[in-house]
């Protein structure tokens, strides 16, 4: 690539100085976020007490978010393309404190459900901004590996530790807290970005926006996500549910239809048939389907049949965040400048996969120490460092006017893996707890035997589910090992001289070494 496409790319061989404070205020602003998806949770059954929240209607607190953060990310990162990224970030962080004051004042379960769509809709922005100014800051390769690690950590651990702050919060203070936590977090990264950041010029990608793909894919979305939503309540086989499937599947692929063949496409088609980048989105959107399952079956095994408060049940998932700081910053952002990305991601879902099978043993009296720490951490280590070259890979050799919507494109990943995984692992055991209990209550004569045959049988559904989410992490590993065949990160710049490379708006691939 010569110099003058490399610098009508926007990435020029002298980096941001003030590169590193900035990455201060985008991984607070990523904690925030997500924080924000693991918080609520544990604070939702006081919320539904104090505002009235029917058992039917509860679900809102969860599926408004995940519909309107999981439907409008291409579009955000279109913006953040379009308007800049430092700019989206600002805007989606202050969107996003304003809809937490919103849901931490809420008097109904109406003010609930619409802050809860706000914080989505200003995620949406906030999240692929986030991802997409990183990759455009770091460009060296061994800085990039740093960055990613710390960002990955984040990414990968942060819901863990929004269990622990928002146990701390709903039963020291009230649930109203988590979301009045958001608002600090929110102002100091703000103010951080728009002291700090210096965006990179000619970036900016400022063709038209794609309407039409906008609403299809918004559409298509939305469909998809409230899909596997409904299908945890109202089973597979709603016709409701079979309608939002099908509904999906025409609107995503009249989506493809129209992104071939307009001349600004929203999502350029470039940036996921791709081998390596479509790689990544398939593998870590499975990845995100076991992880996601496990956090809700370990909440309630430790909650419901360990007797943890709250605040314990948030501790005892320290090792798993350890593990992912750990295999984040350690092992994957040492590693990621030496060997090939594939053999960081392939073996950190197998170790993931390896943990996940230890957790396969639970039982009612199980200990936590000989079973639940070391499956935690070994399920820590392995995605903390498949994590790390999966977001630096996802957004490495796309062109600077591409980077927001590929950024994108990773959240979109984790989004619908994480409703998809909730939803499926969820019905599993459903159907396994179920058919415990229908063949083991009949021989229960006391009342204290019939309340042990209903632990066990929670406890059945969460291991064959969990025995599910095993094989699926081993798929995204196989995925991983055989569509990402990138080498390792060579030269200095991630978007290199390497022979064969065309103009800004079509980088093939992500460099391999040189």
């Amino acid at each position: 690539m010569s110099q003058t496409a490399v610098k009508a790319s926007g990435v020029t061989d002298a980096p941001d100085a003030g590169r590193w404070k900035a990455l201060v205020f985008i991984a607070l602003a990523q904690l925030m976020v997500v924080l924000d998806a693991t918080i609520v949770n544990i604070a939702l059954p006081s919320a539904q007490q104090d505002l009235g929240i029917s058992d039917g209607n509860r679900q809102w607190v969860v599926t408004a978010y995940a519909l309107a953060f999981g439907g409008l990310l291409l579009f955000g990162g279109r913006i953040a393309d379009l308007w800049g990224r430092k700019r989206t970030f600002v805007v989606g962080l202050a969107g996003f404190a304003a809809a937490s004051a919103l849901g931490g004042a809420a008097t109904n379960e109406a003010m609930m459900f619409g802050s809860r769509a706000l914080q989505g809709v200003f995620g949406a922005l906030l999240a692929p901004a986030a991802l997409s100014l990183l990759a455009v800051m770091f460009t060296d390769a061994k800085e990039r590996a740093k960055a990613f690690g710390i960002y990955g950590a984040i990414a990968g651990g942060g819901g863990a530790v929004g269990l622990i702050l928002g146990g701390f919060l709903t039963e020291y203070l009230n649930w109203r807290w988590t979301f009045f936590v958001n608002i600090p977090f929110a102002v100091v990264a703000a103010a951080g970005a728009y002291l700090v950041i210096r965006e990179p010029k000619g970036g900016r990608n400022r063709s038209p926006l794609d309407v039409p793909g906008v609403i299809l894919s918004t559409l298509g979305l939305v469909a998809l996500v409230y899909g596997f939503t409904r299908a945890e309540s109202e089973g597979w086989s709603d016709a409701v549910t079979v309608g939002m499937f099908v509904g999906s599947a025409v609107l995503l692929l009249a989506f493809v239809i129209v992104e071939s063949k307009v001349k600004a496409p929203l999502l350029p088609l470039r940036v996921i048939t791709e081998r390596n980048r479509g790689g990544i989105y398939l593998s870590l959107g499975l990845a995100i389907i076991a992880m996601f399952g496990l956090f809700l079956f370990l909440t309630y095994y430790l909650q419901i049949v360990k007797g943890y408060t709250p605040v314990k049940t948030g501790f005892a998932f320290l090792p798993m965040i350890a593990g992912m700081i750990t295999g984040s910053t350690q092992i994957g952002t040492r590693l990621m400048t030496r060997v090939a990305p594939r053999l960081l991601m392939g073996p950190g879902f197998m170790v993931a996969a390896v943990g996940m099978l230890l957790l396969t043993q639970l039982e009612v009296d199980t200990s936590y120490a000989a079973v639940l720490l070391p499956g935690m951490l070994l399920l820590g280590l392995g995605m903390g460092t498949a994590f790390m070259p999966a977001m630096s890979m996802a957004t490495q050799g796309v062109g600077p006017r591409d980077s927001g919507v590929a950024s994108a494109m990773v959240n979109t990943s984790q989004q619908v893996g994480g409703a998809i995984g909730t939803a499926l692992l969820n019905t599993i055991a459903a159907s396994a707890t179920t058919s415990y209990i229908a063949d083991h209550i009949g021989g229960a004569a006391t009342r204290s035997q019939q309340q042990l045959v209903q632990l066990e049988g929670q406890v059945q559904g969460y291991t064959s589910a969990i025995w599910f989410a095993v094989g699926i992490l081993v798929v995204a590993a196989v995925i991983a090992l055989t569509f990402v065949n990138a080498g390792r990160p060579g030269g200095s710049a991630v978007t290199g001289s390497g022979a064969g490379e065309t103009a800004e708006d079509e980088l093939p691939v992500p460099v391999v070494a040189h």
